[in-house]
């Protein structure tokens, strides 16, 4: 027996509350009582925006915009057709619409806490981080009733940290377990960079509150933002039991899977968020990058060039496809580039990421000149926006050099993690490195795992907090720490990384190319590690630096000067290391390899101890995941045509040469 449509009873205030009670258990009831409603009082917006939302609850949230169309055009001043409209696009995927209406909402509505934690999701899924901390505040301050909490959350949304964290710290010492004033001060530790304080406070607030979901929620990313994915994993299932959906909380996930080598399960989260929201090109784009990883890489450029059909300007997506370093952009492509530059209304990340691209296209075609132009346009807009100090490069080489010495190791000699499992590839990026760890990668007794960033974390955390005036601490502290001490930070290393050791092999390899800069606290907590330097001639490893877009890091490579004196400050303190640390360091020279591959891998294995085995020259045969930007090239045999291309940009390394200097001269040996 079909029910009846319900009717309208009593006043129409009756009826609409009815209507939504109805909602949340009877959408189709809710419907109807809805559309009775609208019989009697057409176009009247709570009935169309009881209408949209059971609409929406049947998933059928093309109908409710169908419905919102009209009625938002008759009343755009309505924040809650609005905001049922961002609801009904989230649910569609459209994120970029979701955003407008969301901002439209917060507009109308600056109180209204519900649409700024939207937006702060879905600003949290289009990677426009900044602007998702700034709207999460803006919901902190609108949930807030306490006027002390609205007078520290007004400073914070007006980005006055000082004067918030005063507010709170005073607050909390009345009234040390309220959690929302715990989670505030944490949000202020985060804005801070204060990662460490912010996680012991949301720690501290989900002891209080275990359901409170906005600050697991932030807990979550804290533990992220600290490379701490298999705990941020942890924190965002538990968010998921209760919003299984949410599409902010699964791409979280699919991005700390990522970071731990979880790539299979990356791959699922994000392919079964872009099957619930598939207007999302940020998470397309993800999505991309993991299948890149594994060698999917027709899937990869599928993914790429949907994220190009919803957001024709999104840089990095053009900047993704260049970087395989195997896609031939076509006239077409290069035409659609070129229009995207010639807009006034797109963003500086989406032009430099557009330069870099239409520098490798036109490299490809052989347009050295217009090539050139572009990577240098792209560099410029990079380093205007980052803040590297190239004298920090150099005064860390020299004060490396006064505490690393013969001595200090001969002194701590026997000290330090036994355990020779590491294996460090250091250098500069584009060096070869990810060359040289898919050979040993290829051998039965040695696992690749990836860029790791736990030395670089462990070196911040020793230099202590940046204090005004003060030389940092590190590495001049490394001289106060005792034997136990040495030997506690080498065993850190060594439970950090084992996240990352899957395979279960006595050996393993951690190729950031940074950690050169730390290669004495490496031989001081990790004497049995050995350390691999790869090197390539300075003019075609720094020039491919150059025109290279790196995610993140790497800031000296957007500027031929800065890369060039960075470079000889590497080779400084290598060759420092050399003189200290006799037959410490085993140094590949990119060429010699390119010359001569099987001696130079059974040299690396020898150095290695590792018996040789034919498989390492054939490492292109291996399968596994490779993250870098030569992820495609190590997946071919070896070939020199690259070696030397650097020559066909010669004549505008002019800046690069003059501060190479004697370096450029010598090589492949330290002036």
């Amino acid at each position: 027996m079909t029910s009846r449509p319900a009717e309208p009873v009593g006043t129409l205030a009756t009826a609409l509350a009815h209507a939504a009670r109805l909602l949340p258990s009877n959408p189709d009831l809710a419907e109807a009582q809805s559309r009775e409603i609208l019989k009697v009082a057409p176009q009247h917006p709570d009935a169309v925006t009881l209408l949209a939302a059971a609409l929406r609850r049947q998933g059928r949230s093309s109908a409710a915009l169908e419905v919102l169309g009209p009625a938002t055009d008759a009343r755009p001043d309505l924040a809650q057709l609005q905001f049922e409209t961002a609801l009904a696009r989230m649910s569609l995927g459209d994120g970029p619409g979701a955003i407008t209406a969301l901002e439209r909402v917060v507009a109308l509505a600056p109180d209204h806490a519900q649409a700024w934690r939207a937006l702060g999701d879905q600003l949290t899924l289009a990677d426009r981080t900044d602007e998702a901390d700034a709207a999460y505040a803006r919901h902190i301050k609108a949930s807030t009733r306490d006027p002390r909490l609205i007078e520290a959350a007004t400073a914070l949304c007006e980005n006055k940290l000082a004067v918030a964290e005063r507010l709170l710290r005073d607050f909390l010492k009345v009234h040390p377990t309220d959690v929302a004033a715990i989670r505030m001060l944490a949000e202020t530790g985060m804005r801070l960079g204060r990662y460490d304080d912010a996680e012991a406070l949301l720690a501290r607030a989900l002891e209080l509150a275990p359901s409170f979901a906005a600050a697991r929620q932030n807990y979550a990313t804290v533990l992220y933002r600290q490379n701490k994915a298999a705990q941020a994993v942890a924190q965002i299932d538990k968010l998921l039991v209760d919003d299984p959906r949410n599409p902010g909380h699964r791409n979280l996930k699919a991005a700390a899977l990522g970071r731990i080598g979880e790539y299979d399960a990356a791959i699922e989260c994000y392919g079964g968020v872009l099957a619930d929201f598939p207007g999302q090109p940020k998470v397309w784009m993800s999505y991309g990058h993991s299948l890149k990883t594994v060698g999917r890489q027709a899937e990869a450029v599928e993914a790429y060039r949907r994220s190009l059909a919803i957001e024709p300007g999104l840089g990095e997506a053009y900047w993704s496809l260049a970087n395989l370093k195997t896609v031939q952009f076509t006239d077409a492509d290069v035409a659609a580039m070129q229009g995207q530059l010639a807009r006034t209304d797109i963003s500086d990340e989406d032009r430099f990421h557009l330069h870099f691209a239409l520098g490798k296209a036109l490299e490809d075609a052989g347009r050295y000149e217009e090539s050139f132009g572009h990577y240098d346009q792209g560099a410029a807009l990079r380093r205007a926006a980052l803040d590297y100090d190239p004298d920090e490069t150099s005064r860390h080489v020299a004060r490396s050099k006064a505490v690393f010495t013969q001595e200090f190791f001969a002194e701590r000699a026997g000290q330090g993690a036994q355990a020779p499992d590491p294996i460090f590839v250091v250098g500069l990026p584009r060096a070869g490195s990810t060359l040289i760890e898919q050979i040993l990668a290829s051998h039965s007794q040695v696992e690749g795992t990836q860029e790791l960033p736990d030395i670089i974390a462990m070196a911040r955390r020793l230099g202590g907090k940046p204090r005004e005036g003060k030389s940092p601490h590190y590495p001049e502290g490394l001289a106060e720490l005792d034997a136990a001490q040495v030997q506690a930070l080498g065993e850190e290393f060594l439970a950090r990384t084992q996240v990352h050791r899957k395979l279960g092999r006595p050996f393993f390899i951690d190729k950031m190319p940074n950690n050169f800069a730390h290669a004495g606290l490496i031989a001081l907590i990790l004497p049995k590690a050995k350390i691999i330097d790869a090197r390539r001639h300075p003019l075609g490893c720094c020039f491919s630096g150059f025109k290279q877009h790196f995610a993140r890091g790497q800031g000296f490579t957007y500027s031929l000067s800065d890369i060039g004196r960075y470079y000889a400050d590497y080779v400084e303190l290598m060759a420092h290391f050399d003189a200290v640390l006799p037959g410490r360091v085993h140094r590949v020279i990119y060429e010699e390899m390119v010359a001569d591959p099987e001696r130079e891998v059974r040299r690396l294995l020898d150095h290695c101890g590792l018996p040789f085995e034919e498989g390492c020259l054939r490492f292109y045969e291996n399968d596994r995941a490779v993250r870098t930007a030569s992820s495609e090239q190590v997946r071919r045999p070896i070939f020199a045509e690259a070696t030397d291309h650097w020559r066909n940009y010669e004549p505008w390394l002019g800046p690069l040469k003059a501060e190479l200097g004697p370096v450029l001269k010598t090589y492949p040996h330290a002036p």
